[in-house]
């Protein structure tokens, strides 16, 4: 069974813990949102964004409580938690203010007769399986545009989130949100399994580890639910020659450290032209270094501990499997004494296809930093990977960086940008990064049933 707890990553120190439900509890939260979709989806969609604007509200109302909450269960500085909180209310906003034009019938141009429209209707119930790094932001990028369609919710957080699981659930019930449209389940993996199967749940969306992934596409497969799979990322960040030196050098730590390096949309990857190699290095080494341990709760505080103990030993794994078969560690590599998941930034050089490092997401604040002889050939490392969802390319030449940007096996890529969610923004990769895609317009239309309606 799933172990809910709230474990200090600074620490290591189990702080509260939380019963996993029944299987009785399981089935009556799935046979109530099913009931409650059949009320919600006919409530008017002025009434329901109401509703979605008031979680936008909750959210700001109590930014600095959700933040303490994010610092003390996955150890997230609280600055940086501050700015997630704010990031999960704006699409909340985002789909209160716009979603109810974006739900308007598309009226197509037709060779026959009569009229024809396409409405945006929901499904029914949906099941949402969020995980620990980003804990607000992605409950927010499915549940906003869900909810605002008529979808109602069941939602499994991360098994070390739970206070920030029962405080979203708490600020959506005093939205006021009708019983049963959103539910907080700390379910089991067996629980969720039966949950996808279940005839009264209509999808399934997932953000997690690839692993996870096919576990949930292959139930949701089996029983015809449609899914969304937002999995891991090993994004590539090309620096060209004609490259600014120092904005990328400075946008590449920020891209790489921040959330102490655990984001599917971290620059994993820097790839570098041969003829700037040296200097960018120099630059990137300096602003790295800027990227220090600290306690969360200090304002000041840019790289805290990773989530866990656990998720840290994996990190040093692979990063000594690097070390061992040849790879330079230029900065960082040293599990720090004391207490805590704490791991410092991390920078190396000459990983090659035999280490682990070069085809496995490193989901922490560790850079592998790969020499390209040309453009082409850091498009051929950018696409050397399993993974398909971020990318971007720094170029003083905008023209050259779009041309290798077109050439990039990504469903993001950013021109002297690294890729930051914003709620008009789709979000979504390809390859082993996951199927579908999220925020924006996209994402009230994942779990949609786009019906025609012909009149003669």
């Amino acid at each position: 069974m799933s172990r809910y707890a709230t474990v200090d990553p600074t620490t290591g120190m189990v702080v509260a813990e939380f019963d996993t439900m029944s299987d009785a509890e399981a089935e009556r939260s799935v046979e109530n949102a099913h009931a409650a979709f059949q009320t919600w989806r006919r409530t008017d969609v002025a009434e329901r964004a109401a509703i979605v604007q008031r979680i936008a509200d909750g959210h700001r109302e109590h930014a600095d409580e959700l933040a303490a909450l994010m610092t003390l269960e996955m150890g997230k500085p609280v600055a940086q938690a501050r700015g997630e909180v704010a990031l999960a209310a704006s699409i909340y906003e985002y789909y209160a203010t716009k979603g109810p034009e974006l739900l308007a019938d598309e009226k197509l141009d037709i060779a026959g007769a009569g009229t024809a429209v396409v409405r945006t209707d929901p499904i029914g119930a949906l099941l949402g399986i969020m995980p620990w790094n980003y804990p607000y932001y992605q409950v927010a990028r499915f549940v906003a545009p869900n909810l605002l369609l008529g979808n109602t919710i069941l939602l499994k957080h991360a098994s070390n989130c739970p206070q920030q699981a029962l405080r979203i659930a708490d600020i959506i019930a005093a939205a006021g949100s009708p019983d049963g449209v959103y539910h907080n389940v700390f379910a089991s993996n067996d629980q969720v399994a039966r949950m996808i199967a279940h005839p009264l749940v209509q999808g399934v969306s997932l953000t997690g580890s690839e692993r996870a992934g096919k576990a949930v596409g292959s139930v949701a497969g089996a029983n015809l639910k449609k899914s969304v799979l937002e999995l891991g990322g090993s994004d590539a960040f090309i620096v060209l020659a004609d490259a600014d030196l120092d904005i990328a050098a400075r946008d590449a730590a920020a891209g790489r450290f921040a959330n102490a390096g655990q984001a599917c949309t971290s620059s994993k990857r820097l790839v570098v032209e041969d003829a700037v190699w040296d200097d960018f290095l120099e630059a990137f080494l300096a602003y790295a270094e800027q990227w220090t341990i600290g306690n969360p709760t200090d304002e000041a505080t840019r790289l805290g501990p990773m989530s866990s103990l656990a998720a840290r030993a994996d990190l040093v794994a692979q990063v000594e499997d690097a070390v061992a078969k040849g790879a330079t560690v230029h900065l960082g590599g040293v599990v720090p004494e004391g207490p805590g998941a704490f791991y410092p930034a991390t920078v190396l050089s000459g990983v090659d296809a035999t280490m682990r490092a070069y085809h496995e997401e490193l989901f922490g604040p560790v850079a592998v930093v790969h020499r390209a002889s040309s453009a082409d050939d850091a498009v051929r490392i950018a696409n050397d990977s399993p993974y398909g969802l971020g990318g971007a390319v720094f170029s003083s030449d905008e023209a050259r960086a779009a041309h290798v940007a077109d050439r990039l096996d990504v469903g993001m890529v950013g021109i002297n940008t690294t890729i930051k969610s914003a709620p008009d923004l789709p979000f979504g990769g390809v390859k082993n990064s996951g199927i579908g895609r999220e925020l924006g317009r996209f994402g009230l239309d994942e779990f949609a049933n786009k019906k025609l309606v012909r009149t003669m």
